[in-house]
């Protein structure tokens, strides 16, 4: 997804938000709160990066896009932006988004279906609403996220998968069903091609629920509740929270019924990773020419597309 407000992180505005640092006793050492952020006609919720947690695990963006409701006549349309450096990751509780890009793709991703797209050295796309829907009302609501690339990996060739929804391991466990949609946990593998050690996992439940679930996870851990709520360590936490944990190992929580929440996390890179609009590197320099490039239009087309959504410029020449 395209972020048209320069780096795409306000810190005036992050620091409004509300970031909670539980005692040193609790396995929570963060929560963050979803927060508004714009993509253009549309608004999402933020969640990473976010000022005093830049990452978790290689995961580096997460945006909750909706729920939304489209009139007639109303629909997404996000131009074709260059990427390097990333993995996306779109997945959609409701509604249909058309991924098109430079490699030749062009697929409808829909709920439960996965759009796994690397950049590596750079690619181009673009997310539309299909034709078909595009007179009609529709609904629109999912998570679109960035995972980094290892630094040796980071200038490799961009590649795209589209991983069906009967594909997606998923199974029933301590009175909760799980999916794992990207990553390897809990004996499973997604067939989702990641390049890290990662995790990504949806887990619902009908009723209230006990989970202990740190032996299965590594690295750090984050969980997001998209609706109903948790409890731990004696405190309750609801929709449109993210708790980052102290310790993925120490990871046990209760989940209230008919609750949603996704799991995800994994090894930390070494090195720190940048964030320049739609670029992501281990090095400053790389993205300075990637933004050059894209200036230039050196970057590969969109074939059928002929918008372009310009570099932003730096927010001090606003």
């Amino acid at each position: 997804m395209v972020q048209p407000n320069g780096k795409g992180l306000d810190q005036k505005e992050i620091g409004r938000n509300k970031a909670l640092n539980s005692n040193k006793m609790s396995n929570i050492s963060l929560i963050i709160e979803e927060r508004a952020a714009s993509i253009g006609k549309f608004l999402v919720g933020r969640l990473l990066p976010f000022v005093q947690k830049r990452a978790v695990g290689p995961f580096v963006f997460i945006d909750h896009m909706g729920p939304v409701q489209l009139d007639k006549g109303q629909n997404l349309d996000v131009p074709p932006h260059p990427h390097i450096g990333l993995s996306t990751l779109t997945f959609l509780f409701e509604g249909s988004i058309l991924h098109k890009d430079s490699l030749g793709t062009s697929v409808e991703v829909k709920p439960g279906e996965v759009n796994w797209m690397t950049a590596g050295k750079g690619v181009v796309h673009s997310e539309r609403t299909p034709d078909y829907l595009r007179k009609v009302d529709k609904s629109l609501h999912g998570l679109q996220i960035w995972v980094a690339l290892p630094k040796n990996l980071e200038q490799m060739p961009p590649s795209f998968s589209h991983i069906s929804a009967e594909e997606i391991p998923a199974w029933e466990q301590e009175g909760v069903k799980m999916k794992l949609i990207a990553g390897k946990a809990f004996g499973k593998k997604s067939p989702v091609p990641t390049y890290s050690k990662l995790y990504f996992l949806e887990i619902k439940s009908t009723k209230t629920a006990e989970l202990t679930l740190g032996d299965h996870l590594f690295g750090e851990s984050a969980l997001y509740i998209l609706n109903g709520g948790i409890s731990a360590e004696g405190n309750t936490y609801g929709p449109k929270q993210l708790l980052v944990a102290n310790d993925s190992k120490l990871c046990s929580f209760t989940m209230a019924e008919n609750s949603t929440v996704y799991l995800f996390g994994g090894e930390p890179f070494p090195e720190e990773r940048y964030i320049d609009w739609n670029f992501v590197s281990s090095n400053k320099e790389i993205i300075k020419a990637a933004k050059l490039k894209w200036v230039d239009q050196k970057f590969p087309k969109v074939p059928g597309e002929t918008d372009f959504v310009p570099l932003p410029l730096p927010r001090s020449a606003k």
